[in-house]
């Protein structure tokens, strides 16, 4: 697959923000002025209790709440003073209730709780039924639905009980509001309808425009606008009847929430920022929380990312205080939206993972739906499509189960874009015209927008441009239409993508350009980098090899620092394979204009680099705040070369578009090398793949190693039947005149001076040594060879060999353990044993003079604890490609289970588990099958050899393929014989292959294993 991606549209997925709600603002049943004034005496306190009382509540009414406060805790003081137990119970009652108006809820529950206790004691029903209510809306508040249900339903039974009728609609509209945020939307608009009848038959106004609010709500998040906006507006003209103030703040921003959904950001900014004014004024912090957060979102959908985080973090620092931990998920999910679009990945998840727990705590649902589909995005936006989808797949079916259209189409949208990103088109399409009929359905025009967007991006990798292109402009339309900024720079990258496709340039740099303009105005930093990485390439294929130099190189100090110190290893691995094509553009524009050097130092700084972070932090005194680790100048490669005594030699493969039935599809075109001599020298060479080669370069090193016998399988792939020839070379001479004899004029006449390849691509599976030029000689006849996955990556571990103390003096040694039971899924295989493995060890052992550890004693847990005293460790034993435990690197080594023979995967060391630990030694020698493969990333090979690496080793000897046992015994013999004549472990290989060669001839039984990292 060529290294495309970021040549390709970049598919831009909504994100689905979360938005909270304040459900009714007055939910309790306020205890009668008038029937208390009955009970009371003409007494002076009395009567300025009661009097102070119906102040409260007009106060309360008018929406005064800090005002309502003081003149209820006057009250309080009265009452206490003349030992009036009912009047305390409802003075405290509706001090809570003005507390929970102003978002102070743990101080509401304190008040509640103690005209809770006051009801009991006096056998009040209807205050005891009032107060169970409003503890329960407390909890619902602070986001413990359970709980909230629970008092709920306590204070149905009892207002059934009694006949209050008034208190029975509340008591069910709250109810419908728990069934609400846990995403139960039919068991919510069921209760929600059972209050309207309730209060509309006892003519309660304010209750019917709560009602209709609620059920609005209900509406809103099933998708179905037309009749959310239909009850909310009906809600707003009683709330505004009736002078209810927070009424109408809350009408007012379910009203935006609307719109918002719709793609109508400047109707929703307009009807949030009116509830705002209203929420302040009546000092409503809850209110306040909800709006700032819900301006927030207008301005996240409109690109204005700054803009949005201030909003968001205002409102996460009012849900804090106020203890709304539904409302504090909300903001950190927004807030992680935003780090997203500014490509501020580490943050992302970081606050993603805070706002998933959140939800999964208070088992919202709906919620949780809509994290697990924004922690998906960052992981596309990383290039880790498993991961991604892995969330997709979750969060599609939970919103599913709770009825939201919204986040249903979203979802879909998101699966597509795995799925294209993959290569599947057809998947793709699928779930993008299964996005697109939800949003045409339920009237979204910013899902429609980029659902269209989509179906663009697939209809363009078929091949088919006219129709992309028609997709496209109906998505551009409506991106303009609704004002979303990173949605049009989106489209327009895309549109510029087809005219660049059909050779219109002019047309393609126009589009381009409009969408990189776009891009800085948002501040969308890997979009920026895509925009410059296509105008870069549009020069370079018109010739205009400066401006393209000026360009990527643009794009790459823009498209670098998203690969942060923060992220994860994989993640930067990940992440870097969106990004190579960016490298590789800019090498080909240094070339043209014969700037060889430049171009050397730009392939080194696409190589290894994660390996590299990752070396520094390890040898740095704090590995924690990782040092900003710079590519490598001129002079430090020289130095490098110099300092390994080495002719360095990196090769660079470049690719070319060609057409293939009116499709642009990528092929090989030619291979770069540099040649770095210990001197300092630089030579630059090319070779014209299209000329010399008729198939790729992947394919002529499979069938390169087809030729010699080698059968580089995991066990459980199927392996053909055909017999395969015993010792062709005739594919070994055609790598060497592709790969040796360009540049043998410049390597080391003497067989003793070291080289070191640093392959790319496929090539790190080609068998170096066995390489043959015209007259039959192997090229290890002729020099001593290594391999490393980048040029800095020998400055660590020349520094990982002399700049970390290294105190161990032992050498382990293991040789054929009792072989565990593999199993991946459904698939099961035995692994066999290795007598001559056992051998080898016995024989190696004695060489150093020390115990093999054979058979049942090569546990595990015994070798990973020897490893850490060892200063050479040998394993002699089955090497295994596959990712067993979800490490995310491949590669494992077979060890004796702790348990029975047969357990499965008990005994397996696995690469992830290597990655991790700590090693002081000198040397470790995978004496067995394909160790020296796995994932061949732009990072180099992400298997075994490299977690070693990560874990302080600096010399590491693999094999590249399924090695003979015998002659395996016999090289490995001769390898420790040689070492300990001379420390030099490269040239102790290459005398070993020497004599191993006049015993087996075939290369497939000497030439296998590679010697990767530091000589001495």
């Amino acid at each position: 697959m060529p290294p495309h991606l970021h040549r390709l549209s970049v598919i831009t997925a909504t994100l689905l923000i979360s938005l909270s709600f304040p459900l009714p603002l007055v939910r309790n049943t306020w205890g009668s002025g008038a029937a208390w004034a009955q009970a009371q005496t003409r007494e002076e306190p009395r009567d300025q209790a009661l009097r102070l009382y119906q102040v409260g509540l007009q106060q309360f009414n008018q929406g005064q709440f800090r005002e309502a406060l003081e003149t209820f805790q006057s009250v309080l003081v009265i009452v206490r003073e003349i030992g009036n137990k009912a009047g305390e119970g409802k003075v405290f009652n509706n001090i809570g209730v003005v507390y929970d108006n102003l978002g102070q809820y743990p101080k509401a529950l304190e008040s509640y709780q103690q005209a809770l206790a006051i009801y009991q004691e006096i056998g009040d029903k209807e205050g005891e039924g009032t107060t169970l209510n409003n503890i329960g809306f407390v909890y619902d508040n602070l986001g413990q639905y359970p709980k909230a249900l629970e008092y709920y339903q306590q204070a149905l039974a009892i207002d059934q009980e009694i006949g209050d009728k008034a208190g029975e609609g509340k008591v069910f509209n709250n109810i419908g509001s728990v069934y609400a945020n846990l995403g139960q939307y039919p068991q919510a608009l069921e209760s929600y309808q059972q209050a309207l009848a309730i209060v509309k038959e006892i003519g309660d106004k304010a209750g019917e425009g709560k009602m209709l609010n609620n059920i609005g709500f209900v509406y809103d998040s099933l998708g179905q606008y037309p009749e959310a906006l239909e009850y909310y507006q009906q809600a707003l003209a009683i709330a505004k009847e009736i002078g209810d103030k927070a009424g109408e703040g809350t009408r007012l921003n379910n009203i935006g929430f609307v719109y918002d959904n719709l793609g109508q950001y400047p109707k929703a900014l307009e009807s949030y920022q009116q509830a705002l004014v209203i929420a302040k004024e009546i000092g409503d912090k809850a209110m306040q929380g909800t709006m700032l957060n819900n301006i927030g979102l207008v301005y996240d959908g409109l690109g204005q990312y700054p803009k949005a985080l201030e909003y968001y973090q205002q409102s996460l620092a009012i849900r804090k205080e106020i203890g709304d931990k539904a409302g504090e998920g909300t903001a950190l999910t927004n807030i992680g939206s935003v780090h997203h679009s500014l490509g501020q990945y580490p943050k992302a998840f970081e606050s993603y993972q805070q706002a998933l727990a959140i939800h999964q705590e208070i088992g919202n649902k709906a919620q949780e739906g809509i994290t697990l589909n924004n922690i998906g995005l960052v992981y596309s936006s990383l290039g880790q499509y498993p991961k991604a989808l892995e969330s997709y797949q979750p969060a599609l079916a939970i919103v599913k189960e709770i009825g939201d259209k919204t986040t249903e189409g979203t979802a879909l949208t998101n699966i597509g874009s795995v799925y294209a990103n993959l290569g599947q088109y057809p998947k793709a399409l699928e779930s993008y015209q299964q996005a697109l009929a939800i949003h045409q359905e339920i009237g979204n025009k910013a899902g429609e927008g980029t659902a269209l967007n989509n179906i663009g991006f697939v209809y363009f990798n078929l091949g088919q441009y006219p129709k992309a292109l028609e997709y496209y402009q109906a998505a551009l339309a409506i991106h303009q239409e609704t004002g979303n900024k990173a949605e049009e720079g989106t489209t327009l990258n895309n549109i510029g993508f087809v005219y660049d496709n059909l050779g219109q340039y002019p047309k393609a740099l126009e589009s381009y350009q409009q969408a990189l303009v776009i891009a800085k105005e948002i501040g969308g930093k890997a979009m920026q980098g895509t925009m410059l990485n296509n105008i870069g390439f549009v020069h370079h294929t018109q010739g205009k090899y400066s401006q393209a130099e000026t360009t990527l190189l643009a794009a790459i100090e823009v498209l670098e620092p998203l690969r942060s110190p923060e992220l994860k290893d994989d993640q930067k691995i990940s992440i870097f394979e969106q990004q190579a094509t960016t490298y590789r553009f800019l090498q080909q524009a240094l070339v043209a204009q014969n700037k060889f050097v430049e171009a050397l130092l730009i392939a080194e700084r696409s190589r290894g680099r994660a390996l590299v972070e990752l070396l520094d932090s390890k040898l740095s005194q704090n590995p924690n705040n990782q040092p900003n680790l710079k590519p490598p100048t001129l002079p430090e490669i020289q130095q490098i070369a110099s300092q390994q005594n080495a002719t360095l030699v990196q090769y660079s493969i470049i690719y070319e578009q060609y057409q293939n039935q009116g499709k642009q599809e990528w092929q090989q075109s030619k291979l770069y090398i540099w040649v770095i001599k210990p001197t300092g020298e630089i030579a630059y060479k090319q070779v014209d793949l299209k000329k010399l080669l008729n198939t790729s370069l992947q394919d002529l090193v499979t069938t390169s190693r087809d030729d010699i016998g080698v059968r580089s399988r995991s066990i459980f792939e199927v392996t053909t039947t055909n017999p395969l020839p015993e010792n062709s070379t005739e594919k070994l001479q055609q790598l060497h005149q592709l790969l040796i004899a360009p540049i043998a004029g410049l390597l080391p006449k003497n067989p003793d001076d070291r080289v070191i390849f640093i392959p790319q691509e496929s090539l790190f599976l080609v068998p170096f040594p066995a390489l043959q030029d015209e007259q039959g000689k192997y090229l290890i006849e002729k020099h001593t060879i290594l391999t490393a996955p980048a040029i800095q990556v020998l400055d660590l571990t020349h520094r990982q060999k002399h700049n970390t103390q290294r105190s161990v003096k032992d050498v382990l040694v293991v040789g054929n353990p009792t072989m565990p039971k593999i199993q991946i899924g459904e698939l099961v295989a035995n692994l066999d044993p290795l007598p001559g493995a056992e051998r080898e060890a016995i024989q190696i052992a004695k060489l150093f003079n020390t115990e093999a550890l054979i058979g049942s004693k090569a546990t595990k847990t015994t070798v990973m604890e020897k490893m850490q005293q060892a200063r050479i460790i040998h394993l002699a034993t089955h090497g295994l490609l596959d990712d067993f435990k979800g490490f995310g690197i491949p590669g494992a080594i077979a060890l004796a289970p702790l348990g029975k023979p047969d357990d499965v995967i008990d005994g397996l060391l696995t690469a992830g588990e290597i990655f991790d630990m700590k090693l002081q030694a000198d040397l470790v020698v995978l004496s067995a099958c394909d160790t020296g493969r796995g994932d061949i990333k732009g990072d180099g090979v992400v298997g075994l050899s490299r977690s070693l690496i990560a874990a302080g080793v600096p010399s590491v000897l693999v094999s590249l393929w399924a090695v003979n046992d015998n002659s395996t015994a016999f090289l490995m013999n001769e390898f420790y014989r040689y070492l300990q004549q001379n420390p030099d472990k490269a040239v102790a290989l290459r005398q070993a292959m020497l004599t191993t060669m006049k015993e087996y001839p075939n290369p497939k039984q000497w030439a296998a294993f590679t010697l990767i990292g530091e000589a001495n």
